[in-house]
């Protein structure tokens, strides 16, 4: 029998093209994927409540039988609402359907039938609104998928079912029996089974805690194969170190922590066995370049070349121009290499990496470029690392032999995911910033004191100073959310209309984003309406205002870096977050960016209420995408790891016959056909 992942989802019954491609959008394109597309929760029907028990309950079952039909009544808008009374042993309630002729139409007096949906008591009177409705006796468990497009729950649930029947009678289970044993883990066939279509609640969760581990099993494998070769006999042992030479060219004293971090990775690599791999953390504006910057010019005079890739072209200028006009008095040669570098200049500048008469190539992501090639590259930085993928960090780094690496983030992040992120470190934390930077003040405020702020950012604008304007979207749709065209256009009829505003969103090329960030850096406009593209951005210590529309959207992590593009400058500084959100926890978590300006217990706080995902925004983490399992499941992450380390002792490559299995779960993890 073929693998089911090379039998197409078009196979299965009532899936044409149009419903293929939708599955495709989902991440099924074969009937293997299909299977690993798990439910995001599940309607149980099999244990049914009454109307008083149900009240108490969120979602839930009722069964109960209908005693009354009421004829159809049209309301506002032609929509038709439809009720019956339902009722059980002890209570009675009212049932209430909006255009939904169908399911009204399938209701009968006297019979009895399950509602799932929520309870309500309204001043002594029971009421469900548009619950799902089934006369079905035996009730069951149900799967309820994520969506895409008009692509239904239920339609997956009945393609689910066709591909569940495929599956052969000896599944190639790819964690070993000795493993599943030793972890109490449940084999393939029992949890492919049982997390779509769970015979109880107990089965449902043995099913989700088998491919939790396996997740995280295959994740950490793969992260293990990817980092391999990194603790070898180090290729680029410098001889001496040059720090107190590099300090003579700073017009600045650096902190404690900046020399602390420099000494820690200069250690590291003149004293080390193997090349250094060191993290380095720290706030926004804590200095990390400077960092960077040092551990560069060592590198450089001992005859090393430096590659410094950041994750967009704006900021890839902005360490350029830092960095040329720190080294400009030294014999250290730079360039820049980005997406915008004409084609003839990038033959230059390889032409002059080959030869090493580049010293430091700073960059984005086309350093990773094939026809980029280095003399002796000896050191990589990434700048904010987390939103590089795994094998973009690896491409950088095999165009050298076992370089040093340092990898910065202004994110700060518990050490658990910097080990599953970046693999083996040590890790350095700034700890304290420069003289100079002042606490950003920031507000909580609600939608009606919105004219009140404008009036606020028109003061300081007269003043000479910029302000930000964030908004969740780009442009205006079905979303209730502020949207940055429909924003910009609203501030010409307020008290900002005589002020000049631009309009900045990932969506724009990049050579547009850069003219907006260069024109707004250069104080040409007086206001930026934005996305969150300028959250790793320019430096513009002019700007002292970011106003947040729709703050609760926002990850914590995410809103104290935005407010980090403020306050760079000799004056006062602050962060307006705008909500209407009247969820108390979401109040509360939006208070913490209130309270403190200090980036760790902010992360901290934000890993702990939204998980990594929205701790680093959307897929900005740099992993494989994770279906069942969470970074933040600690024991299962424990687990994992050791089981990871078990096999890798015995087997590295994954060669053995009882690893294969394991092998092939990992380059699909990863999407890439081989791990060399």
């Amino acid at each position: 029998m073929p693998s089911l992942y090379k039998i197409p989802i078009q196979t299965l019954n009532k899936v044409g093209p149009k419903k293929a491609e939708l599955f495709r959008k989902l991440g099924a394109e074969s009937v293997g994927d299909l299977l690993r597309i798990y439910p995001r929760t599940y309607e149980d029907w099999s244990n049914p409540l009454t109307i008083e028990e149900a009240v108490q309950s969120d979602v839930c079952c009722v069964r109960a039988r209908i005693e009354k039909i009421c004829p159809p009544a049209r309301i506002r808008g032609n929509m038709i609402i439809y009720k019956v009374i339902a009722a059980d042993e002890y209570d009675h309630m009212n049932v209430t359907f909006f255009n939904q002729k169908y399911t009204y139409e399938k209701l009968r007096s006297g019979g009895e039938f399950l509602f799932y949906g929520c309870v309500r008591n309204n001043f002594g009177s029971y009421e469900m609104t548009s619950p799902a409705v089934s006369d079905t006796v035996s009730s069951v468990i149900h799967p309820i998928y994520p969506q895409v497009g008009t692509l239904t729950s239920k339609q997956i649930e009945n393609a689910m079912q066709q591909a569940i029947k495929m599956l052969p009678e000896k599944t190639n289970d790819p964690i070993p029996r000795d493993l599943r044993e030793k972890y109490g883990i449940c084999n393939l066939d029992f949890a492919i089974r049982n997390i779509h279509f769970p015979v109880n609640n107990d089965a449902a969760v043995r099913s989700k805690k088998r491919f939790v581990f396996e997740e995280l099993l295959i994740l950490q494998l793969g992260i293990a194969m990817l980092n391999r070769g990194r603790i070898c006999a180090v290729s680029h042992k410098i001889e001496r170190d040059y720090t107190d030479e590099f300090l003579k060219l700073l017009s600045f004293v650096p902190t404690n922590a900046q020399l602390r971090s420099i000494r820690e990775c200069i250690d590291d690599m003149l004293k080390l066995e193997h090349p250094m791999n060191r993290l380095i953390q720290g706030d926004v504006g804590s200095g990390k370049t400077a960092v960077a910057a040092a551990v560069c010019y060592t590198a450089v005079k001992n005859g090393l070349q430096c590659a410094f890739m950041a994750p967009t072209e704006i900021l890839a200028q902005q360490h350029y121009e830092s960095l040329t006009q720190l080294f400009k008095a030294s014999d250290v040669h730079i360039a820049l290499l980005t997406g915008s570098t004409t084609a003839a200049e990038k033959r230059r500048i390889n032409d002059l990496l080959i030869t090493g008469s580049i010293d430091i190539i700073i960059g984005t992501h086309a350093l990773i470029s094939d026809d980029v090639s280095f003399n002796r590259l000896g050191l990589v930085v990434t700048d904010e690392q987390h939103r590089f993928g795994v094998r973009q960090r690896s491409m950088l780094i095999s165009k050298g032999d076992s370089p040093h690496i340092m990898v910065m983030s202004a994110t700060p992040i518990p050490r658990t995911l910097a080990l599953m992120i970046f693999g083996d470190l040590d890790l350095s934390v700034l700890d304290e910033l420069p003289p100079g930077r002042q606490k950003t003040d920031t507000y909580l405020v609600d939608g009606s004191k919105r004219h009140r702020i404008y009036g606020f950012i028109k003061k300081h604008i007269e003043n000479g100073n910029q302000c930000y304007i964030v908004c969740p979207l780009v442009e205006k749709g079905d979303s209730p959310l502020v949207s940055a065209e429909e924003y910009a256009e609203s501030l010409k009829k307020t008290v900002l209309s005589g002020f000049r505003t631009e309009i900045l969103h990932g969506k724009m090329k990049s050579r547009e984003k850069d003219r907006i960030m260069n024109e707004f850096a250069s104080g040409n406009i007086d206001i930026l309406v934005s996305t969150t593209v300028i959250e790793v951005g320019i430096n513009v210590p002019n700007a002292t205002i970011m106003l947040i529309e729709n703050a609760e959207r926002f990850g914590l992590s995410q809103l104290h870096q935005l407010r980090g593009r403020v306050g760079r400058g000799k004056d006062k500084a602050y962060c307006i977050l705008i909500s209407d959100i009247q969820k108390e926890s979401s109040l509360e978590r939006l208070q913490v960016m209130c309270k403190t300006n200090d980036g760790f217990k902010i992360a901290d706080e934000d890993l702990r209420l939204r998980g990594p995902g929205d701790f680093f925004g959307t897929r900005q983490h740099g992993l494989p995408e994770l279906k069942t399992a969470r970074l933040t499941d600690m024991m299962s992450l424990e687990a994992a790891g050791k089981a990871a380390a078990e096999i890798l002792s015995s087997d590295p490559e994954l060669e053995d016959k009882r690893h294969r299995a394991l092998k092939f779960e990992v380059q699909r993890l990863f999407s890439f056909e081989t791990i060399n």
